[in-house]
């Protein structure tokens, strides 16, 4: 029987994303929790300060969330009042999301999270540029 070689470690692209996206994350985390957020949290608020208000259903799309793992998120942002959540009344299956002044209010400190998180990863313009473009790609890729 032959025996096969598995790839090590250090070849495999699974852990490179994974080990990229844990210590990018962990660089957001004491920024974050200064303001009393979660990444996840902060990724809704960038979505509703773009868009004003938002259906649950395009708030887990645009996130690559699912349902269950939105809904209790949401329901912690609006207990701490960030968010508010409500039925809409021309179709009750349908729940949209608005910021509260409160979420809004956060706005003031993105540019300085974003650049400050650009300066972290020690990339320029165009290599960040480039890096986005690739992660998309293969993303793409992968949830066909």
């Amino acid at each position: 029987m032959a025996e096969t070689q598995t790839p090590p470690l250090t070849d495999q692209v699974c852990f490179d994303l994974y080990a990229a996206s844990r210590a990018v994350t962990g660089a957001y985390r004491p920024v974050l929790s200064e303001l009393g957020l979660t990444f996840p949290q902060y990724l809704v608020l960038i979505v509703l300060w773009d868009e004003g208000t938002c259906r649950v259903r395009t708030l887990a799309d645009l996130l690559r969330l699912d349902h269950a793992t939105l809904t209790p998120l949401l329901r912690r942002m609006e207990t701490h009042g960030l968010i508010t959540r409500r039925r809409l009344s021309s179709d009750e299956r349908f729940v949209e999301i608005a910021l509260t002044p409160s979420g809004d209010a956060l706005r003031v400190h993105a540019t300085r999270i974003h650049c400050g998180m650009k300066e972290a990863m020690g990339l320029d313009d165009a290599e960040l540029a480039s890096l986005q473009t690739a992660l998309r790609t293969l993303t793409g890729s992968v949830t066909r």
